[in-house]
């Protein structure tokens, strides 16, 4: 640990209030609450809101997974790891069950997750109405009154174009019966995860300066139609090529070679250990 920061690299005040901004996201599941990002040693956009939460929460005792996209070893996932833990001196590990705390981007690890455990994903864009509303002033007058016609207008207008709702990713979410939220980018194949997780779930934003919550056992429902229901991405009869696994997310990996196909785990740290019998 480098002694020459705070514990954590924040001082504790900024701790305080990140803990009170996420404490109101706690009691407000899907509510957007504002807070002071702070300048930290990395770019906005490449994670600073998910590890002003992770700083502000982290203790000793904790145990930290970093994920980028389902990837322990991409260049944001080491970057941030390797800041918390020279900061603070906790122990790592690529084992999600083994986690206390998971920052993650884009994904929410295979294996589910409990409640003696916090996921913290990082997000770009928290505000789901942005798309077609761009002042904030409005959107959060839209959210008072629970006016999301723009957002089924979107989803309508992609089954009137393409046949299907094309939201690949970030497709929105009704939180607890009230609030329409941005789930991060994270695949519709993870939205399902959302619904009455075990663990508490924080999602970060720190170049937009918001922070927001999904609680544990919170009902959270995709946005759909009755007659276009929510789907997720569908692996039906494919498996990964390296650990055999089947109902996870899978990238598509094309062969120049062969012009064939290959389908491996997305989530990298869980088919490593499919493969040395730890799953």
């Amino acid at each position: 640990m480098n002694t020459d920061y705070n514990f954590a690299f924040l001082d504790e005040g900024s701790k305080r209030e990140i803990r009170r901004a996420t404490l109101k996201a706690i009691a407000l599941p899907g509510y957007q609450v504002p807070f002071a990002s702070r300048e930290m040693p990395i770019a906005r956009g490449w994670g600073t809101g998910g590890l002003q939460l992770t700083l502000s929460l982290i203790g000793r005792e904790d145990i930290l997974k970093v994920i980028d996209q389902g990837s322990d070893e991409s260049v944001n996932a080491v970057s941030i790891k390797r800041l918390i833990e020279a900061t603070t001196g906790v122990t790592v590990t690529d084992a999600a069950a083994e986690a206390t705390i998971i920052q993650s981007r884009h994904r929410i690890p295979e294996i589910p997750l409990q409640e003696d455990q916090i996921l913290v994903l990082q997000v770009p864009l928290p505000e789901p109405l942005r798309y077609y509303e761009p002042s904030e002033y409005e959107t959060k007058k839209l959210h008072g009154e629970k006016e999301y016609s723009g957002v089924w207008l979107i989803l309508f207008e992609q089954i009137m174009n393409y046949g299907h709702m094309s939201t690949g990713a970030d497709h929105p979410v009704m939180v607890n019966g009230r609030y329409v939220m941005a789930p991060s980018p994270i695949p519709r194949f993870d939205n399902p995860k959302l619904n009455h997780s075990r663990t508490l779930i924080l999602f970060g934003a720190g170049r937009e300066k918001k922070v927001y919550a999904v609680p544990p056992y919170t009902r959270v429902v995709s946005l759909a139609f009755e007659d276009f229901p929510f789907e997720a991405e569908s692996f039906q009869n494919r498996s990964c090529r390296l650990c055999g696994a089947r109902g996870v997310y899978l990238d598509e990996i094309p062969d120049d070679v062969t012009g064939k196909t290959f389908y491996q785990c997305n989530d990298t740290s869980y088919c490593m250990r499919r493969l040395n019998g730890k799953h």
